[in-house]
């Protein structure tokens, strides 16, 4: 397997298909092991590993640009190595009415690396896609790894031994998203936890990570400016391509300080004033509903005892 491609393609690749495929991969695990008995400890060595799922990729290429938008699963059959065609060519044509945009792009799998069976499968798909590719997930957990367990290959034709042969090469990729997927993304990320954290748990923890990235931000604005420092006195050489970098972040200041952006910040804050005084007065009525409903009982007990000068 060579180490990297040589096609010069960009591929994008966005956050819905690593969620679909880590979800196909939890269900079929979830489904494939039984759960765990008090003599469990012996099972849990002799079990065999979760077997591994399989799907394709969707998306479009616009030149050399190929973005994965999404995926779908796929039925595959370990005895034979081989996809069930007729399943695919519906799938296929049910997402072909939802995107018509979108093209089958390749195949995904799971998995630590690229396995020899993986490469029928591949050349099985080139009828769909003349040059497929191939998104490997690996499910281990591994702490130490900073970057994404996503990896992407390309098959190019190399001739080895004399004979020429379709192989897995690497390619780099960078992850895209759009306004909806961020918003999901981050929804999911702060999801009420199940052992029943309160609405004020999560404000705590929400604070929490907004004066992280303040605090992040912070020291990476003083670290530029001590950097700057030292360029501008002599102690270290002046960079022109960072010089250009600060100059291009520096530009985007003035985004903020316009007088449409002000108009804007000043509507969202007094609407978001409005709510906040709308609540109260809300929770405020509801209390004064509730005190005049246990006002009302107290007063009609006891008039029925015949008390009700007491009240007067």
């Amino acid at each position: 397997m060579a180490s990297s491609s040589s096609s010069g393609l960009t591929f994008k690749l966005h956050p819905l298909v690593i969620l679909n495929i880590s979800d196909h991969y939890t269900r079929i695990k979830a489904q494939s092991q039984p759960p765990p008995t008090s003599s469990a400890v012996n099972d849990a060595v002799s079990s065999p590993p979760p077997p591994r799922v399989f799907g394709c990729v969707i998306g479009v290429q616009r030149g050399r640009t190929v973005e994965i938008f999404n995926s779908f699963e796929l039925l595959y059959d370990s005895s034979t190595h081989t996809l069930d065609r007729a399943f695919l060519e519906n799938k296929q044509e049910l997402y072909k009415k939802v995107f018509p945009h979108f093209y089958v792009l390749g195949w995904y799998s799971t998995g630590g690396d690229a396995q020899e069976s993986d490469m029928h499968i591949h050349k099985a798909l080139m009828d769909i896609n003349e040059s497929p590719i191939y998104v490997l997930l690996n499910p281990s957990i591994n702490h130490a790894q900073k970057d994404l367990p996503i990896t992407i290959y390309e098959s190019e034709l190399h001739v080895i031994d004399g004979i020429p042969q379709l192989i897995f090469v690497q390619s780099s990729y960078i992850i895209e998203t759009v306004e909806a997927e961020r918003i999901s993304v981050d929804h999911v990320a702060h999801l009420k936890p199940s052992d029943g954290g309160s609405a004020a748990t999560q404000l705590a923890a929400h604070l929490t990570g907004i004066h992280s990235a303040i605090k992040m931000l912070n020291s990476r604005i003083r670290v530029l400016h001590h950097y700057l420092l030292a360029m501008q006195k002599g102690d270290l050489p002046c960079q022109n391509s960072l010089l250009r970098q600060v100059s291009s972040l520096l530009r985007r200041l003035p985004a903020i300080e316009s007088e449409k952006f002000q108009d804007d910040f000043l509507m969202e804050y007094n609407d978001t004033l409005l709510i906040t005084y709308l609540a109260m007065f809300t929770n405020c009525s509801s209390t004064m509903n509730e005190m005049v409903d246990k006002f009302n009982t107290a007063y009609d007990r006891h008039s029925r005892r015949g008390g009700r000068s007491a009240f007067i």
